[in-house]
Order: structure tokens, then sequence, then C-alpha cells
């Protein structure tokens, strides 16, 4: 199995716009496995700067970009499938490279985020609570 070129390209690409001083953004497609706040997306997509003073210990690796942020004062933990990355640019020129979306799929349930649903369509489950006596 060959690993994809993508997240090679985000990580030049991210050390290029630190280098040249400029603010490095991810357009991100999102669906059930993608955590990132839901208010914030819009037609699926997110547009989320991933720059050294907007994230906390930010990782990007073959398989997931994850990091810490603050939005509206609320620190949140995002976890992005990279095949979910659509674009990488530089705000201040938008120069960059856009990519086609690897849709990712659990090989099986325990390789789900935490309180992600295991499913395969794009309509998360309903959670139930049961009451434990």
């Amino acid at each position: 199995m060959n690993i994809s070129t993508k997240p090679y390209f985000i990580r030049a690409l991210y050390e290029w716009c630190l280098d040249n001083g400029y603010t490095p953004y991810l357009a991100v497609w999102v669906n059930e496995h993608t955590r990132v706040p839901k208010q914030f997306v819009k037609d699926e997509q997110i547009v989320l700067s991933i720059s050294t003073t907007a994230t906390k210990d930010l990782l990007i690796d073959n398989e997931w970009i994850s990091f810490h942020a603050r939005f509206g004062g609320v620190s949140h933990e995002i976890w992005i499938p990279v095949g979910h990355v659509l674009s990488i640019f530089a705000k201040e020129t938008g120069e960059g490279m856009g990519f086609e979306i690897e849709k990712w799929q659990p090989e099986n349930v325990a390789d789900t985020l935490p309180d992600t649903p295991a499913t395969n369509d794009e309509t998360p489950k309903k959670k139930v609570l049961k009451l434990v006596k």
C-alpha cells in the first residue's frame, strides 16, 4: 500500500507559510468523522487557522491533523482526517494547494474518534441514554 503524498504536501506548505511569515489556513470537508465545532461549519466545510498562535499541540501525521484551538473563548480538541483537507493556503496571499477529498472510513469500530458515531452513512446516529439502577 502506498502512502498518500497529501500529508507531505500539507506539512511542506505549512512550513513554507511559517518561513514566509504567512498565516497557514486549512479548508476542510466535514462529516461525522471530523471533530470541529459544528456551529462554525457551513455547507459541510470549515476554514481553520493552523498558525502557531491559533493552535496548541498541532500534529500533522499521515492519517490525522489534530490540535487544540479556541472558538469564542472555548477550547476545542480538533481532529481532521488528512483526506478531508480541501486545501492549505496562506491567508495573506491565497497561495497554496487544493486537494481532492479522500473520504476517511474506519476499518473497524475501535478506529472511530471518541464520541463519534461508527457509521458509514452521512447522518450521525442519535445517542440514547439508559437509566441504570
